[in-house]
């Protein structure tokens, strides 16, 4: 089983694509979760495009990576990519969150079929059910790879600690999670809410036996070369890394603006598009 082919668009230039495809459909249908969406899209990329062992024609694979997406109200990146590669009808994604066009509900619900492993709209759970997967492949001498997409937000959740404690106890090297690290938490920013300093996370994961490694959340290239790096190794322990996102990435006017968790842009700020290049 290979990772999905890119054919002969660049990583970047995917994601990218990607990118425009999660603002058009998301503002034309009304749905607002788009600045958390945004800030994935480049994880999500690297791992579907080039890192994951995946196959779009049979989803139910055994042998298949799974991918727990635990920020669920980010899951426009994940719709759009799996449209993209042929699992979800291209219909179900363009009329998402019209009613009664389509299936797809606001946060994520596990639906195989569309590849969707996990449901995860009560956020900080994806990590613990992340944890069982891998602990279970590990005990049934399962060979796939678990990958566990998080907010940093969530991290203010003790079963994330639980879970993490767990994952290191039982050496779970066949799980990878990537940690969506753009700072804001809903309406705020993380260091306003619970958090003192911005070297908090890193503190906390080290902490607890790990051994977190920093990369820039918008370099597709960096990502795939971490995380397929991470995924070969064998040492025994659960990889983390720790993506520096921006929360709105792609749209200048939403960037790092709290406000734009869940706020339609307009047709005016729409027009003021980041370039990517």
């Amino acid at each position: 089983m290979n990772p999905v082919t890119k054919t002969e668009t660049s990583l970047q230039e995917k994601a990218n694509q990607i990118r425009e495809d999660v603002i058009s459909v998301a503002s034309a249908n009304g749905a607002g979760h788009i600045a958390p969406s945004l800030s994935c899209v480049d994880i999500l990329a690297a791992l579907y495009y080039e890192v994951m062992d995946y196959d779009a024609n049979d989803p139910f694979s055994p042998a298949r990576d799974r991918l727990i997406f635990s920020k669920g109200h980010g899951c426009y990146a994940v719709y759009s990519i799996l449209a993209d590669i042929g699992v979800i009808p291209h219909k179900e994604w363009t009329n998402f969150y019209r009613h009664g066009q389509s299936t797809l509900p606001g946060c994520l619900e596990r639906r195989l079929e569309y590849g969707l492993e996990a449901g995860s709209g009560s956020l900080g759970h994806g990590l613990p059910m992340a944890v069982g997967i891998a602990f279970g492949a590990k005990l049934q001498n399962h060979k796939y790879h678990v990958f566990c997409v998080t907010g940093d937000g969530e991290f203010q959740e003790g079963t994330n600690w639980e879970a993490l404690q767990f994952a290191v106890k039982h050496q779970l090297d066949n799980l990878t999670i990537i940690i969506d690290h753009n700072r804001l938490q809903a309406m705020d920013f993380i260091v306003n809410i619970l958090d003192r300093r911005d070297c908090d996370l890193i503190d906390r994961l080290t902490g607890f036996g790990l051994n977190p490694y920093e990369c820039p959340g918008h370099d597709t290239e960096k990502l795939a070369r971490l995380a397929g790096e991470l995924k070969s190794a064998t040492d025994e322990s659960p990889n983390v890394i720790v993506a520096e996102t921006i929360k709105g990435y792609g749209l200048k006017f939403m960037e790092n603006v709290p406000k734009f968790h869940f706020r339609l842009p307009t047709e005016a700020e729409l027009a003021m598009r980041k370039s990517y290049v």
